[in-house]
């Protein structure tokens, strides 16, 4: 069994080529900027893009994953959702391509296969896409909502 004092894991996930759909990985960079000058030992952030299997290897060993991604519900633009992420967890559907293997598919896989070395606590901050369109720039209603998550995350590591 591995041993990791690793307490609170932060990972990112969309495409930073699609608009809105890279307001996770956003964060997580500004959250990386952040503890490069502000280090907390036992917080870990990653940009996992869209690899749903990095996301499962990065959380293994931390208490508390928090997941930060873009959602298209319907709702609102810049509507942000704080949902467990026991709600979330999906078992991937049997395919040959790793591109279907998301994070959702990573939090029911990890806790199957790392068992009690996979965070119990997962907490996934969805923000509503405005435009997925291929672009480099958040739409204004997700750069706030991107501003939010960030403060109550880093409030939350202080």
């Amino acid at each position: 069994m591995r041993i990791d004092k690793r307490q609170i894991t932060i990972i990112g996930c969309g495409n930073v080529n699609r608009s809105d759909d890279a307001v996770g990985v956003i964060v997580a960079q500004r959250l990386q900027q952040y503890l490069a000058e502000h280090p907390h030992p036992h917080v870990q952030v990653y940009d996992c893009g869209t690899a749903g299997m990095e996301v499962m290897f990065q959380a293994r060993g931390c208490k508390q994953l928090i997941i930060i991604d873009a959602s298209t519900t319907g709702s609102e633009p810049g509507a942000v959702f704080k949902v467990p992420g026991k709600e979330l967890e999906t078992l991937p559907e049997a395919s040959y391509n790793l591109h279907d293997f998301r994070w959702d598919n990573a939090l029911a896989a990890g806790r199957k296969i790392f068992q009690n070395d996979f965070p119990q606590e997962v907490i996934v901050y969805l923000i509503e896409a405005a435009n997925l369109d291929f672009g480099w720039e958040l739409s204004p209603a997700v750069k706030d909502s991107a501003d939010l998550v960030f403060a109550e995350i880093k409030a939350m590591i202080e």
